[in-house]
């Protein structure tokens, strides 16, 4: 088995100071791939998110730690024109991509200002900003990613990975309404991406972690069963082992679950666990 099998690939992961993206962009290095990273936080701008740590060259320097190689990339996704540089930097850099995580989300500005009362108030008293944030930095980076990105896989095949969550496969009572319907589009992109790039062999997949022990959730420990929850390098080694499977074009259009993606491809978590798949629980009738 290689030990470095992404060694020589790119990937660009979007949103990875800190949370699902860092350990995305983590497992990634771990594989051998040059990463590169993007995120608001930087060390010469402070961090997005005052009580949150983490910026872009810190997980740049754990990629290469790990056996990749890290770049971070200062950008703020809500600009077309930051985007568009990103790009420009990576093909100037390294002339190719051949994995887009599109991670990076919005929305949870209330739980970082300690409002989660409002986030959680029925959505007739939420504040239209929450849904502007979640398709903002959301649902339209992932598709001016992806549409900047796949000029760049047409000619070798790819991977194009959009995290995204069970809130997309079906709504539950007590959901917020905003999140779930952004969920929902981006599942509903990657299933439209991945027709249109079918015969370019990129493949396209939305990807859902479990509950995952990211900076934030932990300040809110206390409200969370966390035994069966997932570390954010757990979401790196499924995104890994997709983008070294040579069959990853007959899961194009689909959603794959970290958990159950560990079980066919044999990894686990940073303590050797094999963390369960929350599919039944969302796909169980509510009560």
């Amino acid at each position: 088995m290689n030990a470095k099998p992404l060694a020589g690939k790119v990937a660009l992961v979007t949103g990875a100071s800190r949370g699902v993206g860092r350990g995305v962009a983590e497992g990634l290095g771990e594989a051998g791939a040059t990463v590169f990273v993007t995120g608001r936080s930087s060390r010469a701008g402070g961090s997005s998110v005052p009580n949150l740590a983490g910026t872009v060259e810190d997980t740049a320097e754990a990629v290469t730690a790990l056996g990749g190689r890290g770049v971070p990339l200062t950008c703020d996704h809500r600009s077309d024109e930051d985007t568009r540089k990103v790009f420009e930097s990576i093909l100037a850099e390294a002339g190719r991509l051949d994995v887009l995580v599109n991670n990076v989300w919005g929305g949870y500005e209330l739980f970082h200002a300690g409002r989660a009362q409002e986030y959680n108030a029925p959505f007739w008293e939420q504040d239209l900003s929450l849904w502007d944030s979640m398709f903002a930095t959301g649902v339209r980076a992932h598709y001016a990613c992806s549409r900047l990105a796949a000029p760049l896989m047409l000619e070798r095949g790819g991977l194009i990975v959009n995290v995204s969550f069970f809130a997309g496969l079906a709504y539950r009572p007590g959901e917020n309404v905003a999140y779930s319907v952004a969920k929902a589009a981006d599942d509903r992109m990657t299933e439209g991406m991945a027709w249109s790039l079918r015969e370019r062999r990129v493949a396209v997949v939305s990807l859902y972690p479990g509950l995952v022990r990211t900076e934030g959730v932990m300040l809110w420990k206390e409200y969370f069963d966390l035994s069966n929850s997932e570390s954010p390098r757990f979401s790196g080694r499924a995104v890994a082992a997709l983008a070294a499977d040579a069959r990853v074009m007959e899961r194009s259009g689909s959603v794959v679950v970290s958990a159950e993606l560990a079980a066919e491809y044999g990894f686990t978590d940073l303590d050797d666990s094999r963390p369960r798949s929350l599919r039944p629980d969302f796909e169980r009738p509510p009560a």
